[in-house]
């Protein structure tokens, strides 16, 4: 992994060590990681940290959402239900509204059951991509919002979000704490990603 995503793995893995929060990380092979390079077309930042620090178990959570990072050995299945049905069969039209084949879901909220998702046709010099989060609407189409600039922005952002947390108790999903948390967080998000703070999914 390069620095800034190493620096925000850390970050993050730290802040579950010091609240005593169960995570599980590990590593994903260099076959599995290559045969979803070319399934979904994953960009170089994005496998680095499969490779390095695969999260086999590892869920943020917050006053105002749980974030479930999928594992390599999820990512397929975390395409169900998006890119496509049970059956199989594509959702991909090419439709406005429709799933987009450059979304690939890397992340679940395990509150809302929205995807969080690359965006692999908006690859930057990096070898990264902005990571968006997605909402059904009620005619079926999708709107979408940025979470973060890039991968390494957002596993930064968790990161933020989860050493926030631990000033709110439990941290477990309270209505009363959300303006609190989202008025608090947002300043945090801003010194690292001020666009992820423009587009207001988190603050």
């Amino acid at each position: 992994m390069d620095s800034d995503l190493r620096e925000a793995v850390d970050l993050l893995r730290a802040v579950f060590e010091r609240r005593k929060l169960k995570s599980q990380w590990g590593t994903a092979s260099a076959d599995l990681v290559n045969e979803l390079k070319k399934d979904f077309r994953i960009p170089a930042r994005y496998r680095a940290f499969l490779t390095a620090a695969n999260p086999v178990e590892v869920e943020s959570v917050t006053p105002v959402e749980k974030v479930r990072l999928l594992a390599a050995e999820k990512l397929r299945e975390g395409q169900v239900g998006f890119a496509v049905g049970e059956d199989g069969v594509t959702k991909v039209t090419g439709k406005d509204g429709d799933w987009k084949k450059s979304w690939v879901v890397v992340a679940i909220s395990s509150l809302f059951g929205d995807p969080y998702f690359l965006d692999v046709a908006k690859l930057d010099a990096e070898g990264d991509c902005p990571v968006y989060v997605g909402e059904k609407t009620e005619k079926g189409t999708w709107r979408t919002t940025l979470a973060a600039s890039s991968f390494a922005s957002f596993v930064h952002i968790l990161a933020l979000g989860m050493d926030l947390a631990a000033g709110f108790g439990e941290a477990a999903f309270d209505e009363g704490d959300d303006e609190a948390f989202r008025e608090a967080f947002g300043p945090r998000i801003k010194s690292i990603d001020p666009a992820a703070v423009r587009a207001k999914h988190w603050s």
